[in-house]
């Protein structure tokens, strides 16, 4: 059991987190799952709820004994390191508003683990990846939507969520598409010929009325088209063409980067591009080696 006070102040903490750094509704779902399962762990841990004043209290031995608990319930090295992440801002925030020093949280170092990134494709098996999805439905109408979505990844560089989002003003598809991701910030996206025909197709087959509030990909029975049916046929058609299985939707937009540089982008525009918060980001995003990073490097920034 929490105490109201830490209930109240995880609240509290929680609507700072959207007023003041926007954060998504899946972030916030996810930071009060982290931390409320550290602060009943505290509890249990001392056998007693625990009020903002004994939380002020927590000792260097009690953040190994809840990592400890945590690494023997199964959960891998980048979980928890995220769960900590979590615990760290909420205590960071707390220690300042109520005037104390959290030092014995925030001084917990978590754990290694190997960033896993996904593999781009080549640009021959993302075209023939497209072409197999388009002959995985039966339904003509369906082919096209699920081709659609596909190469809006690859070639405007969106996170699946992004691309179900549109709406049906969005189409016909521009030039440019204003992008609302990841804490809601706002990108603008050139659309290929390709996005936009392929897009068009769809519509001109999808039985669904497109109107103002509807979203532009429908599902089977007109409803809002969620990410399952895209991962899955993506899924059937890497295993007809032997692909490995890092081959799923996100890795579309990964190699929509990786094409990018590897034709001599700019690791500043992909950065804009993709809707990246900071340059590190798309450098690990683009996982490209340290040869070709110094060589756009030093053609951005030439030495005197």
């Amino acid at each position: 059991m929490i105490s109201p006070a830490a209930r109240d102040a995880l609240q509290t903490w929680l609507e700072h987190q959207r007023a003041l750094k926007n954060a998504s509704d899946n972030t916030l779902t996810a930071y009060r799952g982290d931390v409320v399962e550290f602060l009943a762990f505290i509890t249990e841990h001392k056998g007693a709820p625990q009020g903002l004043g004994a939380l002020q209290d927590i000792a260097l031995s009690d953040m190994r004994a809840w990592m400890a608990q945590s690494r023997g319930t199964g959960i891998g090295a980048r979980s928890l390191a995220r769960k900590l992440s979590a615990v760290k801002a909420f205590y960071r925030w707390l220690a300042e508003r109520e005037g104390f020093e959290a030092t014995a949280v925030l001084s917990v170092r978590a754990p290694k683990f190997q960033k896993k990134l996904p593999r781009p494709l080549a640009k021959d098996a993302a075209r023939s990846l497209i072409d197999t999805i388009g002959i995985q439905s039966e339904q003509p109408w369906i082919a096209a939507r699920d081709v659609a979505v596909v190469t809006l990844l690859w070639g405007c560089g969106l996170r699946i969520s992004e691309a179900l989002s549109l709406k049906g003003p969005d189409a016909p598809l521009p030039d440019v598409l204003r992008i609302f991701g990841k804490g809601n910030k706002e990108r603008v996206v050139p659309v290929l010929p390709a996005a936009r025909e392929s897009v068009a197709v769809y519509l001109q087959l999808c039985p669904h009325a497109q109107t103002a509030d509807a979203p532009l990909f429908r599902a089977v029975r007109g409803g809002a088209l969620g990410p399952g049916p895209i991962q899955k046929v993506m899924a059937r058609a890497r295993m007809q063409l032997g692909l490995p299985a890092s081959a799923t939707p996100h890795a579309m937009r990964h190699s929509f980067a990786t094409h990018l540089l590897d034709a001599g982008g700019d690791l500043r525009a992909i950065q804009e591009l993709l809707g990246h918060a900071s340059l590190s980001t798309t450098q690990a995003y683009t996982a490209v080696d340290t040869a070709r990073l110094m060589e756009v490097y030093d053609r951005a920034h030439p030495r005197a």
